[in-house]
């Protein structure tokens, strides 16, 4: 806490503000300088995590961010809606990741003092080992979170390098130095699910459990529609994560932030015990819909449950 800059990171994200606006990079910036909380994320990638592996997993990643990417191919094909459709499912068909989505981008997912001029944005989603996360905030659970942005990076990559070959532009998206995109709002328009009380997207599939990268591109995607499953009023009716955060940083209540209200994660409660443990995800592991086998249950009960008040 002797590195915090005595700015409030909730005043960063715009708890409180009425007002529609951008974001702002409040944590994991590309450039730590460019952040008045820059000294503390360098912090975080001081600490040890008590376990070798987890430099040689961070080169790893390196070594994938670093990988070029092949030129742009001067003709472009003319691929149909179902071929490009196709051709993303079988990045999850091949378990490079465990799911895929495509919207248009919009102004307000970029972060303040950055532009992105490609039209769409192509998201995917690598899914938590249960079992590793559930150790979290032990090193189990941070070495597997550090494996699966590796996982996201690399299917970044390789997706990007598929679209640039088939003559269109794409650029990479990597976390959770993201740059220019706010992902989590790309995510939940191209149907990953809504976001949980966490503050994470929470899906049937996957439950909260799940890492993402992106690709930017102005390649003709079909876009893939939001999807709902009444998560929104369970996380009402849930203290799960709100009981077993550390730090208390989960509101029972959705709060304000920059003009929508929205469940939100207290960055000031939340950042030291997150760095003093060098990661956390205890919200993710202990949410119910990220237990195996039992999203998929819960989303055909609520389900049932809508159906049910419609015919009264």
């Amino acid at each position: 806490m002797a590195l915090h800059p005595g700015l409030d990171g909730n005043a960063v994200n715009g708890l409180g503000e009425d007002t529609p606006r951008r974001p702002r990079i409040v944590y994991w910036a590309p450039d730590p300088a460019d952040i008045p909380h820059g000294q503390m994320q360098l912090y975080f990638y001081r600490q040890p995590a008590g376990d070798e592996t987890f430099a040689a997993n961070r080169a790893a990643r390196q070594k994938i961010l670093d990988a070029p990417l092949p030129e742009v191919a001067a003709d472009q094909s003319a691929l149909s809606g179902e071929d490009w459709t196709e051709g993303l499912q079988r990045f999850v068909t091949t378990s490079q990741c465990e799911m895929v989505g495509v919207a248009e981008m919009q102004p307000d997912w970029v972060f303040e003092g950055y532009e992105i001029t490609l039209p769409r944005v192509v998201v995917l989603g690598v899914q938590h080992d249960y079992e590793n996360i559930q150790a979290a905030p032990a090193p189990q659970a941070g070495l597997e979170v550090l494996q699966q942005y590796g996982r996201a990076a690399a299917v970044s990559k390789s997706v990007t390098g598929w679209i640039r070959e088939q003559g269109w532009q794409a650029e990479p998206v990597t976390g959770p130095m993201t740059g220019a995109l706010a992902l989590i709002p790309a995510a939940l328009a191209c149907g990953f699910g809504e976001l949980g009380k966490h503050g994470s997207i929470i899906n049937p599939e996957m439950g909260a459990s799940f890492r993402l990268s992106a690709v930017l591109t102005d390649a003709p995607l079909p876009t893939t529609a939001p999807r709902e499953f009444g998560i929104d009023n369970f996380c009402a009716s849930c203290r799960v994560c709100e009981d077993a955060c550390p730090p208390e940083a989960l509101s029972p209540r959705k709060q304000t932030v920059r003009g929508v209200e929205k469940w939100y994660v207290d960055f000031e409660k939340c950042l030291p015990f997150f760095n003093q443990t060098n990661g956390c995800a205890i919200c993710i592991a202990v949410c119910p819909w990220s237990r195996p086998g039992v999203g998929m249950n819960l989303a055909s009960k609520l389900a049932r449950r809508a159906d049910r008040l419609k015919a009264e």
